[in-house]
């Protein structure tokens, strides 16, 4: 599925309807530039699931965010993961195979990690506020 997004909150709105088809167990993979709209999407998720959108950020420094919602949200973002080793020290297999839901934002990091039927979702600057959200599910 191809999707346009021309703001933040068409970004969220987006998060938000593909958040329906999601279940516990399920991955999510986000591959986009920086600023290209990951976190927002996420927003979107983590509202539809009863979490406050405001508290959704980037996990960046913290490689982690866990939210407490009608079933658990884990955001991960392993931009700054150095090894496969690394991921697997903070525990990410019990996240992805726990649960809930979990998002990865850029994913290659670790992708060895990452279940073969993970859902993955770019998302691209195609203009000065215009996205580009491509979902290919399983």
């Amino acid at each position: 599925m191809k999707l346009r997004s021309n703001s933040v909150n068409t970004t969220i709105k987006y998060g938000r309807e593909f958040a329906k088809s999601l279940n516990i167990g399920d991955v999510v993979c986000l591959e986009g530039d920086l600023g290209a709209g990951k976190t927002h999407f996420v927003k979107g998720v983590a509202s539809y699931f009863g979490i406050n959108e405001e508290k959704v950020n980037s996990p960046t420094f913290t490689l982690i965010n866990e939210y407490s919602g009608d079933i658990p949200i884990y955001h991960f973002d392993c931009y700054r993961i150095k090894s496969f080793y690394e991921a697997i020290e903070i525990g990410i297999e019990e996240y992805l195979y726990g649960d809930g839901v979990s998002i990865i934002e850029w994913p290659s990091k670790i992708k060895d990690l990452i279940p073969d039927n993970a859902i993955k979702i770019e998302i691209k600057h195609t203009g000065a506020s215009e996205r580009s959200i491509l979902i290919s599910n399983r």
